[in-house]
């Protein structure tokens, strides 16, 4: 099956203020130079989404939100819809998170209605997958990420140029990591859901790995079959530490 370019986005959650901007142009500097050969995306706290997509206008730097509304307008206090989003320059969006999922209490059909309004508005999803600790150490972590992939994954996805995000819980930001053979275990097994669910037109949308991406794994990661890239955190926000990422493609 002939997937897409691998694509290495940075999650920065909620970290970042205008002076942060000065990575982006750094980043952007770096890769002007040098172009990626991969897709490369950032996704910053909603306040600096328009700012971001000024920044990085004329380059190959997608900008992204990290999380929506499933909504389109309302009286939802704090919300952000997926509209507002593409109006500030967002081009993707991060949903079903492993920490909206645990902190908010997202559900595979919210996150599914969310994917369907990122869809709506214009915007790729990237809708996001993992099992806890808990999960992992009982075996049921193929059980748990393919029951995500087929409730929190619409047809609607279809032709929007989404992507499926692995995240073992937890390994985020713990500074653990799978074994190499326990990515690849899980990412065939997402591509066999996806495609289940959603039939061949699915088998290009790529299936990136989170947790705890780093400089100094990210190229044997990347290199393990049906990883199509990666969902970066804490390693996104200075462009010292993405930019090996994204070189290790």
């Amino acid at each position: 099956m002939k997937q897409s370019v691998k694509l290495i986005a940075g999650n920065w959650k909620m970290n970042g203020l205008g002076a942060s901007l000065g990575e982006v142009a750094t980043l952007r500097q770096a890769l002007e130079a040098e172009p990626a050969a991969c897709r490369v995306a950032l996704c910053p706290p909603a306040t600096l989404v328009g700012r971001m997509a000024a920044a990085t206008h004329g380059s190959a730097i997608e900008v992204g939100g990290q999380d929506c509304r499933a909504e389109t307008h309302g009286a939802f206090t704090g919300g952000v819809s997926a509209a507002m989003l593409k109006d500030a320059g967002s081009s993707l969006v991060i949903v079903g998170h492993s920490e909206r999922r645990q902190e908010f209490g997202e559900t595979d059909r919210l996150i599914a209605a969310k994917a369907v309004a990122a869809v709506s508005a214009g915007l790729a999803p990237i809708v996001c997958v993992g099992e806890t600790l808990e999960q992992r150490k009982a075996g049921r972590a193929v059980e748990i990420v393919r029951d995500q992939v087929m409730n929190a994954l619409p047809e609607a996805v279809l032709g929007g140029g989404f992507a499926v995000a692995y995240e073992p819980v937890w390994a985020i930001g713990t500074g653990l990591t799978p074994t190499l053979e326990q990515i690849e275990e899980v990412h065939r097994a997402v591509r066999a859901a996806m495609l289940e669910r959603l039939g061949l037109g699915s088998a290009a949308a790529p299936i990136l790995y989170g947790g705890s991406v780093k400089p100094d794994n990210a190229r044997d990661i990347l290199a393990v079959p049906e990883v199509g890239g990666a969902l970066v955190g804490g390693a996104s926000l200075k462009a010292v530490d993405f930019l090996p990422i994204i070189r290790a493609v």
